[in-house]
């Protein structure tokens, strides 16, 4: 049985738009999820170790002046398209549309002001809540007016994730939510005890600015070879990695399919990433240092959270032997993620 309640949690100042931001909370016996109507943004999701003891897994902020300010798109959904676009170009029917940088070289997660920025309209279900916004035509340099429903549902051990969007314009378009998760609580020092599995025969390798080159690679013989369960400390020693901030290619098929597992032997926390998208970006905080104050004053330094963030393959929309991502006229754009918790 999932309860959901809803309460104010802040308001926006006038130069963000205004607005009154709501605060979601989804409980059931074991997991407690707490979702704002600002980004979509999950920002506490507490799950049990194996004595039965919540605690918080995911970074944050306690107040909403954190979300409003610069941070690295924690518990957002991220959008029009999650990850990198070379450039911050592409062409479509001929026509060549200039997206902002704001990654070095290239546009990132949506851009200058992208979905996890923006007040989205809340509609409350029996065992969750449903947030919709029109994304206007030329919003961020992207065709077409796009209508986008994300949905959090929560049932058991599973929250399940909904992304559907319809276009008036051929757009691309690929949507994923940006958790940082330490399965230890968060706040704790750092993963390296976590044990991960990414169920990918095949990974995309990147250039100097996380461009995928556009090759796709085999993990086998690799340190990207995630296929059987690794510790992530010893792992990132043995192969001499600064961290992961890669995608793995799923097996193309539009069904509900296991593509990640992360097991914290301390607690005993298990997490599970089920998905009908065609990538999963493995990221393992290598740009977190120190500086942010979190929830309950806790500081977020280097490899203190991973994010599974399942999406289309970065920079898909130059790249036509990778998955689709453009969304036409017509047609709708519907993809579900599954994060399952439980204790092993």
């Amino acid at each position: 049985m999932t309860t959901v309640r809803r309460e104010a949690f802040g308001r926006l100042p006038p130069e963000e738009g205004g607005g009154e931001v709501e605060k979601f909370i989804l409980q059931s016996d074991s997991v407690r999820v707490e979702i704002l109507s600002f980004g979509c943004i999950i920002t506490t999701l507490e799950t049990k170790d194996r004595n039965g003891q919540f605690a918080d897994i995911v970074l944050g902020f306690d107040t909403l002046e954190g979300y409003t300010g610069k941070h690295p798109f924690f518990g957002a959904v991220v959008g029009r398209v999650a990850n990198r676009i070379a450039n911050g170009k592409f062409s479509l029917d001929g026509k060549e549309y200039q997206l902002f940088l704001n990654n070095g070289p290239n546009s990132l997660h949506g851009g200058a002001k992208g979905f996890d920025k923006v007040l989205w309209r809340p509609q409350v279900l029996p065992n969750g809540v449903r947030f919709f916004r029109l994304s206007p035509d030329g919003e961020e340099g992207y065709p077409g007016d796009l209508k986008v429903w994300v949905t959090y549902a929560l049932t058991g051990v599973v929250l399940a994730i909904n992304y559907q969007a319809q276009t008036s314009k051929t757009t691309p378009i690929s949507l994923t939510n940006h958790s940082y998760f330490n399965l230890a609580g968060q706040g704790s020092r750092d993963i390296y005890d976590h044990e991960i599995s990414i169920e990918a025969d095949s990974y995309l390798p990147v250039d100097d600015t996380k461009i995928p080159t556009g090759e796709v690679a085999a993990v086998q013989g690799t340190g990207f070879d995630l296929r059987q369960p690794v510790e992530l400390g010893k792992h990132l020693q043995k192969f001499h990695l600064d961290g992961f901030d890669h995608n793995f290619c799923m097996r193309q098929r539009q069904d509900r399919h296991l593509v990640a597992r992360v097991f914290h032997p301390p607690t005993g926390r298990t997490m599970e990433v089920q998905t009908t998208q065609p990538g999963i970006q493995f990221y393992t905080g290598n740009n977190l240092d120190g500086s942010l104050k979190g929830k309950g004053a806790a500081t977020y330094p280097k490899h203190s959270a991973f994010c599974l963030e399942t999406q289309n393959w970065p920079d898909a929309v130059n790249k036509p032997h990778f998955p689709n991502v453009l969304l036409r006229p017509g047609s709708e754009y519907n993809h579900t993620t599954w994060l399952k918790f439980d204790t092993a």
